[in-house]
This record gives structure tokens, C-alpha cells and sequence, in this order.
């Protein structure tokens, strides 16, 4: 079963706000959520891939 994380779980867990997340939401972009009726919710395995796929590499 899939673990699946708040908003406000995800804006701490990412150090950003609940506002950006949601403006993130409406332009595409940001980690993948799901909707459960009005409930916005993150899956934390697509919260782990997010930063993996948006960590710099180091020259």
C-alpha cells in the first residue's frame, strides 16, 4: 500500500509552503499528487523521485 502525504506533510517535508505547492499544481509543474474528492494528496515514493530527479549534479 502506497503511503500518501498532506499538503502540508509535503511543503515541510520539501521546506516550501502550501501556497507554492499549490501554484505548482496549477502551472504543471512540482512533484506528482493525486486527488481524492477535494483532498489534494502526495504519494511519498513520487516525493522521493521529485528530488531525485531535480537534485543538481556536483562538477
Amino acid at each position: 500500500m502506497c503511503e500518501l502525504a498532506t499538503p502540508a506533510e509535503t511543503a515541510k517535508y520539501l521546506r516550501t509552503t502550501v501556497g507554492k505547492l499549490a501554484n505548482d499544481r496549477y502551472l504543471g509543474v512540482g512533484p506528482r499528487y493525486m486527488k481524492y474528492g477535494r483532498s489534494v494528496l502526495y504519494p511519498w515514493d513520487a516525493l522521493r523521485a521529485f528530488i531525485d530527479e531535480n537534485t543538481a549534479d556536483s562538477l
